[in-house]
């Protein structure tokens, strides 16, 4: 079994809607899911604001390969479209892969630039690193260390002021 910390977020069309359509469809390996936070767009300021959420997801037949697929099918299901010119630009639904633990708990390291793990930018992005806090207070990010840590480095936490619990929001699986 592995189990993987996904980052999910959306800023085109009905963002709330993409985010519960994907926790349904991880319905049968979702182990649990963060509240919702509206952030402030990373990377390419000009584009709409965020929701954002963490999951953490386990199965016991998947590789992290597997998780990087289900994602990107997610990602298409909301008829994402990868812009190369705005690698950063908007999207009705991003699905990152953060980090993935083998069944003995030891987190995986990639370096391959289709899915390198840990997640190379996830220690300084606070839209992954504040849900995923609420489903996992003593988590640690590989190579870089406790994402309590991590929410007080400078980057992160100027980040960090501009985020927005929405506790109005759920994406708690039907």
């Amino acid at each position: 079994m592995t189990r993987a910390v996904l980052s999910v977020g959306s800023n085109q069309g009905d963002r709330l809607g993409q985010l519960r359509a994907a926790v349904r469809s991880l319905s049968e390996v979702l182990q649990v899911v963060s509240g919702v936070y509206e952030t402030p767009p990373w990377g390419d300021p000009d584009q709409p604001d965020y929701l954002n959420a963490a999951l953490i997801v386990a199965d016991p037949s998947a590789s992290p390969r597997d998780w990087l697929e289900r994602g990107r099918a997610l990602e298409e299901r909301a008829g994402r479209v990868r812009d190369p010119e705005r690698p950063f630009g908007p999207r009705t639904l991003d699905v990152d892969v953060i980090a993935v633990n083998t069944p003995d708990g030891d987190p995986v390291v990639s370096t391959d630039p289709e899915l390198t793990l840990p997640h190379p930018r996830a220690h300084l992005r606070a839209f992954v690193l504040r849900p995923w806090i609420d489903i996992e207070p003593y988590a640690s990010l590989p190579g870089h260390g406790w994402v309590t840590d991590l929410l007080r480095t400078a980057p992160v936490e100027a980040d960090l002021a501009l985020i927005k619990p929405r506790p109005d929001l759920t994406l708690e699986p039907a």
